[in-house]
């Protein structure tokens, strides 16, 4: 095999630019010695929810597969590959898969003929699947095999690195939430949960507004630092159990600001300016307040003013915080939340895709609250 350029290796390193772009570089790379693997893309696995999410592709032939999700369980065979950490060779796809599965017929529709498929790993946790795909069948020979698995651990090492730099930067905001009690009142469950349903919302809008899989990824990641600035709020304020004073609900607008102002210096202290996706943090943190209609604060955006990162999650936020208990309120149904939900999107607050999006998949919201509950709460 020949060997890699320094500069070759750095590019999927460089955080200037997103995953997939280095990704897209790689596989230039690998064309010139492979010319018939015209697909790579990578899957993230959720253990909490037992999926296999598109995340990254550099595609050159047929139609890239975005914003799917599907359980791994229903994938014995993917299952085995992840426990066992094996590789797998698919040498003539159109003879061996069959149709009636949402991925497997659209594997079928884009012409490949053979494939390889290799688990990745993250401080021995199982972190998803990198897939060859190739236009020639029986291509993955053992010697190609080979090579390509030195391939495969560059792209690992380098998600491994991204993903952990987008979590240094979650630890440190999470552990200023911690030192001041955030979380007295806003729970690690109503975090998950609002984060989930950001990635619900954000998977089904994607085609619409377009959002690629790996932005979609980090608005989940990114989702629960929404209101990381109320840690400069004081106490007398952030935990008053009755109704906010005029001039009290000013001062706890402010924590936008606060929070903007926070994550410029974790991202400052990690030195991590170009951190992958960081746009979508600043505008969740920024914008989470803002209303479609311009009644929102700090900066009264309308329209498209407000970013769809933003408007996302705030209808996730809003859905939560609605249908989940609260101690000073009671827990509104599904059903009554999606509905306060659309009278807001119709009265110009909240964006009506977003809004649709929740109702559009009833059974994974219902999953999502009746998984991910706060301690002592019984639905």
């Amino acid at each position: 095999m020949q060997a890699l350029a320094p500069q070759q290796v750095l590019h999927l390193f460089d955080q200037h630019c997103s995953v997939n772009e280095r990704l897209s570089r790689l596989h230039e790379r690998i064309l010139l010695q492979f010319p018939p693997i015209v697909r790579i893309a990578c899957a993230l696995y959720d253990q909490q929810q037992d999926v296999l999410k598109t995340f990254i592709n550099s595609t050159l032939e047929g139609q890239a597969i975005s914003a799917y999700q599907a359980p791994l369980s229903e994938s014995p065979t993917l299952q085995q590959l992840a426990l066992q950490g094996e590789c797998r060779v698919i040498a003539d796809i159109q003879t061996q898969i069959k149709s009636g599965h949402t991925h497997s017929n659209w594997l079928l529709a884009q012409g490949y003929r053979s494939s390889f498929t290799v688990p990745m790993y993250d401080q021995g946790n199982f972190l998803g699947f990198i897939f060859f795909d190739a236009r020639d069948a029986d291509f993955f020979s053992t010697a190609v095999q080979r090579d390509l698995l030195l391939y495969c651990n560059l792209i690992n090492m380098a998600l491994s690195a991204d993903l952990a730099a987008v979590r240094a930067v979650i630890a440190s905001a999470n552990m200023a939430r911690d030192f001041v009690n955030l979380r007295d009142f806003e729970t690690g469950a109503h975090l998950e949960r609002m984060a989930r349903y950001a990635r619900l919302i954000a998977r089904q809008v994607a085609a619409v507004y377009p959002l690629d899989d790996e932005a979609i990824e980090h608005i989940y990641l990114f989702a629960p630092l929404h209101d990381i600035g109320k840690i400069g709020i004081p106490d007398q304020i952030l935990l008053k159990p009755g109704p906010l004073t005029a001039e009290e609900r000013l001062v706890m607008q402010t924590h936008v600001e606060k929070g903007v102002d926070l994550i410029h210096k974790v991202i400052g202290d990690f030195d991590l300016q170009h951190l992958p996706d960081s746009k979508l943090m600043y505008q969740i943190v920024a914008c989470h307040h803002e209303f479609m209609d311009g009644s929102g604060y700090p900066k009264g955006l309308k329209g498209d003013e407000v970013p769809i990162a933003a408007r996302i999650v705030t209808v996730a936020d809003i859905f939560d915080a609605l249908s989940s208990h609260r101690p000073y309120k009671k827990t509104w149904s599904v059903a009554a939340a999606l509905a306060e939900l659309e009278q807001m999107a119709a009265a110009g607050k909240l964006d009506p895709r977003c809004v649709a999006a929740l109702a559009d998949k009833l059974e994974e919201v219902v999953w999502i609250r009746d998984n991910f509950t706060d301690p002592g709460v019984v639905l």
